[in-house]
């Protein structure tokens, strides 16, 4: 009998890939818990696995105490000499429960608490092992749908592949190898806790760390990676190694290295930059197979650039609805803003045109008084240009002007209080719907035949 139940929790413990004695312990806990069901009570019960018998023994614990004040937890002194001589205050005195006696229902019970503590055992060994493996390419064998979403088999468990994480070009076969990366590892999901990705962008690291030897080796480093999935990607390498070309050594010989990852992601198109520390330079490679006239750093603090490119680069520049800038743009972590020469141009006239241009004087505003302009001269604004590129917030500040605006407001403030309390008083004081009192039948007088009659 031992042996037969030492076989099941071994047996067990290597089909879910937990210790044995996580197995034993689940064992425990279920006779504690069918134990208090069958006896209805609330004693410190225990459990405690027999290896030579191959049963579980359940006890009560007490403890020993001067005077007691849980019967249910504790025993006197002198009740615990008469099962153990030895026994003192502070000590535990156990008293065997039967187990023989409780029946189906208790089985049941401890049945359901062996399997849900089993399962949380499993699920902390999927977390304690896959955890720290984010980021890491795997290979895994698509299993089913459920929805959207796809459930692969990784082997020791499964994970789940969500739409989300899906290229929107590919399609999957059921028994189809994947290979795809662990993004992340869900310690609180109902179904499979580990979520892998086909969309990411670090699916493309991987696969070039696994193509190209310099990369393994730490020569050549990927620094940046911008994805599309299933459209296109831009990497940026450097090499360590003045001598080695980091373009080159990724896309290899006849582009048989950049080709394989191509067919991996079938058809993605893939662009390698070479990072530059400069981001003007930078910028220029990653706008790439575009050709790039300029660019100007338009506020470092924010971070965005002004690009220009020719007139016949500008759509290149651009790319399929604005793919190629939006890529560069993550690629670099700048906002990029692309212009064409002639429209660089004549934006520049427009300046040239508002600058040259005379002002217009404030005496030709319509229904300003001299009062106000000489107040708004005082101030500085000298043109009706001038005065129109201010916000509300900074004509408040001109003396005079701001106080005699700030009056109107406190006026106006002061007249919709006025007319709110007029309003309730007379909703107060309106009369409600006139009430319809019931007339009091009149009685019919009787003639005088009817009287006698009566």
């Amino acid at each position: 009998m031992a042996n037969l139940l030492y076989q099941q929790i071994e047996m067990l413990s290597r089909e879910k890939h937990i210790e044995p004695e996580v197995v034993v312990s689940a064992i425990e806990d279920a006779m504690v818990v069918a134990a208090r069901k069958f006896y209805k009570t609330e004693e410190d019960l225990r459990a405690k696995f027999n290896p030579e018998t191959g049963q579980v023994d359940v006890y009560s614990v007490y403890t020993v105490v001067e005077e007691v004040a849980d019967p249910k937890k504790e025993i006197t002194l002198a009740e615990a000499k008469k099962k153990n001589p030895e026994a003192e205050v502070g000590t535990e005195i156990v008293a065997a429960k039967p187990t023989d006696v409780l029946g189906r229902i208790a089985a049941q019970t401890a049945k359901q608490v062996i399997l849900q503590k089993v399962r949380e055992a499993e699920r902390d060994t999927i977390y304690n092992e896959y955890h720290t493996r984010v980021g890491e390419l795997v290979t895994v064998i698509v299993k089913r749908a459920e929805g959207p979403d796809l459930i692969v088999d990784m082997g020791r468990t499964e994970a789940r592949l969500p739409k989300r994480e899906q290229s929107k070009l590919e399609t999957y076969n059921i028994g189809e190898r994947l290979r795809v990366v662990i993004k992340m590892v869900d310690r609180a999901a109902k179904g499979p806790q580990v979520i892998v990705s086909r969309a990411d962008a670090s699916l493309v690291q991987r696969l070039f760390e696994m193509e190209v030897p310099e990369i393994y080796d730490g020569t050549v480093q990927i620094r940046f990676a911008a994805r599309e999935a299933g459209e296109r990607t831009k990497v940026a390498v450097a090499s360590r190694d003045k001598d080695v070309d980091p373009v080159g050594a990724c896309v290899g010989m006849k582009g048989m290295r950049v080709q394989s990852i191509i067919r991996e992601l079938r058809g993605e198109k893939i662009d390698i930059i070479p990072y530059n520390e400069e981001t003007v330079a930078f910028a220029q490679k990653a706008l790439s197979p575009a050709k790039v006239t300029r660019v100007q750093i338009v506020d470092p603090e924010t971070k965005k650039l002004e690009v220009i490119v020719e007139d016949s680069q500008l759509s290149l520049a651009i790319g399929k609805k604005g793919q190629n800038v939006r890529l560069a743009s993550k690629l670099i972590g700048w906002d990029i803003d692309i212009k064409s020469e002639e429209e660089k141009r004549q934006e520049i006239e427009e300046q040239m045109t508002a600058l040259t241009a005379p002002a217009t004087p404030l005496t030709s505003l319509a229904g300003v008084g001299a009062k106000t302009i000489e107040k708004i001269e005082a101030a500085g604004i000298n043109s009706v240009e001038k005065l129109a590129g201010m916000t509300p917030e900074q004509l408040m500040e001109i003396p005079g002007i701001g106080e005699r605006q700030r009056r109107i407001q406190r006026r106006q403030i002061r007249l919709k209080k006025l007319l709110r309390r007029r309003h309730q008083r007379r909703r107060r004081r309106k009369p409600g719907p006139p009430t319809i009192k019931a007339m009091p039948r009149r009685r019919k007088r009787r003639s005088r035949s009817q009287e006698r009659s009566a």
